[in-house]
């Protein structure tokens, strides 16, 4: 009777125990059927409360007390779901768990890793009593965080047989993204560490790039590195907002600009984006069409960028995904189209671009849950982001370096030319010296009248022969001194029986430079021809004249066609890489040469061999011209 009664008592005790360990959550229970979590000293230091939230479906509630909240109807709450926090626009939406604390002390963080949500205010009951309200968001100043953190961060105490219950009041324009972590306070803080470790290295590089292409822009004045510079440091920005960095330490006093800077700084930075592409991949010379596109989505989105403070979110928000994806889709094909052409270093152009956006793509799919991978949805698109601005970054240091090299190339031609001009100078002085000694001699043997006399007719005679021999607009032999000089040196080639060759030049389609540009232009472009031609003849006996209006004659003694026809397409090829420009508009010039070339026979082949280089120019002309043709009797 004893044991019976002994065993009777100690099942009653029992029961009281269990009664009295589950009190809490039963009277819980009896107000608000959510599944708590059960939080003990060897529970894991992180847990993800996403399965222990729940959403109340009602959208009118204010205050929760004033509408009893904890007495609600439990059919107006249901578990928390993806769909639920990819909705967007949440106004009087109200989220609940609860943590059960059986017999431990304990204390923990949570953390909510959203630094764009706008406003949540938090409600903590212990036991079904409040015992502290919190309001965290950016549309508060940041130092009223109860932690000083770019996320959202709440510390509790748990003491044994608590039960702490949360409720979170959330207003967001954007999505219900809630993810809310029960952290233990040291393991925290090694991974916030950690997190603020990598967020301040990829801030670091963004504005490390954006300030020495900044400063390179301010020296060289290149517009290429200033939209690049003004690219980097509005992504730099997005990116610190993004992180709630940009709030901690930028303007922690102005919620306000937290709540706009991102909407207003996305097509700031598209708008560089394009303009930074019109630039380093020259569209003002590959394509028009590209580069007035390029411009007008510019003028779009800096438009945008002015309005999108006035619009609805929603609106924003669609207008900003439509804008990234079709701006990023433009970029993307002018870089392909480019690396098609052939166009220099468009190729990691496009690989920086696909970078980026294949980052947008992956992190939206990640968003919408698509993809179920274990990282920050925002993890690819920080990476896209980076690697694109790495890479564009080397895309101006191969331009950089292109420039550098045929700057090079431009002295290296100079200093060639500057050292020819100082070795014809040496040699003109050279001459002079030798004529001075001659003269000298000469006057020494003759008397002071005579060598007077002597020298007013050598003046004389050297300033006709000049009038007489020198064409005045080109300074090369006229007309009449080539004529002489073809009968001299016709009658040497059929004495020595020695080849001699004639060149006979025109400048294509002169006429059209005359027109479009003027006379003063076309004769500009005569002298500069006549220049170029003369650097070419190297030998005394070799003579270039202009033989009328836009053409040339050239004679070259003692020289076979073969010879003739090189010096000729050297001649040709010279002239047109010229650049020249007439009053800012470039002028470009071509020649056609006819060739002929024969050892003289009679007195009359030279006038044959003369008529013979003319045909043979005319059918260079026939030809296509800005080409030389040698006369053959065929």
């Amino acid at each position: 009777m004893k044991h019976c009664y002994s065993i009777t008592q100690r099942l009653l005790m029992m029961v009281i125990l269990v009664v009295s360990i589950f009190q809490v959550p039963l009277s819980f229970a009896a107000e608000h059927q959510n599944t708590p979590l059960r939080l003990t000293a060897s529970s894991i230091t992180k847990i993800q409360l996403t399965d222990w939230l729940y959403i109340n479906a009602s959208a009118d509630i204010e205050e929760l007390a004033s509408l009893k909240l904890l007495h609600n109807n439990d059919n107006d709450w249901k578990k928390l779901v993806a769909a639920d926090m990819r909705r967007i626009g949440s106004q009087n939406t109200w989220v609940s768990f609860s943590i059960y604390n059986p017999d431990d002390y304990l204390s923990r963080i949570i953390a909510l890793d959203n630094p764009l949500l706008d406003s949540m205010k938090l409600y903590h009951l212990v036991n079904n009593k409040l015992t502290n309200v919190e309001l965290m968001g950016d549309k508060y100043p940041f130092l009223q965080r109860p932690l000083k953190s770019n996320i959202f961060l709440y510390p509790f105490d748990l003491q044994p047989n608590e039960l702490h219950t949360f409720y979170l009041k959330i207003d967001n324009r954007g999505s219900l993204n809630l993810p809310l972590v029960l952290w233990s306070k040291n393991d925290f803080s090694h991974t916030i560490e950690t997190q603020s470790f990598g967020n301040g290295f990829q801030i670091g590089i963004l504005i490390a790039i954006g300030v020495f292409s900044l400063f390179i822009a301010l020296a060289s004045g290149s517009f290429s590195y200033s939209y690049y510079s003004g690219y980097v440091l509005s992504v730099t920005v997005i990116v610190a907002s993004i992180h709630g960095i940009a709030f901690q330490y930028l303007w922690p006093t102005w919620p306000s600009v937290q709540q706009h800077a991102i909407p207003m700084l996305i097509p700031i930075a598209l708008a560089f984006a394009l303009m930074f592409t019109e630039k380093v991949m020259q569209l003002k010379y590959h394509n028009k069409t590209m580069l007035l596109l390029g411009r007008y989505l510019a003028v779009y989105c800096v438009s945008l960028s002015a309005i999108v403070s006035f619009l609805d979110f929603k609106i924003t928000l669609y207008l900003l995904s439509f804008s990234v994806i079709f701006v990023s889709s433009i970029l993307i094909i002018f870089s392909l189209i480019q690396v098609y052409k052939g166009t220099k270093n468009a190729r990691f152009h496009a690989i920086g671009r696909i970078w980026l956006f294949l980052g947008s793509i992956l992190s939206g799919l990640m968003y919408i849950g698509v993809l179920q991978w274990q990282i920050h949805p925002q993890t690819p698109i920080m990476i896209g982001l980076t690697c694109e601005v790495v890479i564009m970054a080397a895309v101006l240091a191969l331009r950089y370096n292109d420039e550098r090299k045929a700057k090079l190339k431009m002295q290296e031609k100079a200093l060639e030319q500057a050292n020819r001009i100082k070795q014809s100078r040496d040699e003109a002085l050279q001459a002079e010296a030798i004529a001075n000694e001659r003269l000298e001699q000469m006057v020494s043997e003759r008397t002071l009248e005579l060598e007077v006399t002597l020298r007013e007719l050598n003046e004389a005679n050297q300033k006709l022969q000049q009038q007489n021999t020198i064409d005045s607009l080109t300074g090369v032999k006229n007309r009449n001194a080539f004529d002489k000089r073809l009968i001299a040196e016709g009658r040497i080639s059929r004495r020595q029986q020695t080849p001699i060759a004639i060149l006979m030049i025109d400048i294509d389609k002169f006429k059209d430079i005359n027109d479009q540009h003027g006379h003063l232009a076309g004769d500009h472009s005569i002298k500069v021809i006549a220049t170029t031609i003369s650097e070419f003849l190297q030998r005394p006996t070799d003579l270039v004249s202009r033989f009328g209006g836009e053409e040339f004659a050239i004679i070259l003694p003692n020289t076979d066609s073969v010879g003739a026809m090189l010096l000729a397409e050297k001649v040709r090829h010279a002239i047109s890489k010229l650049s020249i420009e007439w009053e800012n508009n470039p002028i470009p010039l071509f020649v056609s040469i006819g060739v002929s070339a024969a050892i003289i026979e009679t007195d009359e082949h030279p006038t044959q061999l003369l008529e013979q280089a003319d045909k043979a120019l005319y059918q260079a002309k026939r030809n296509g011209r800005n080409q030389v043709s040698q006369f053959s009797s065929d």
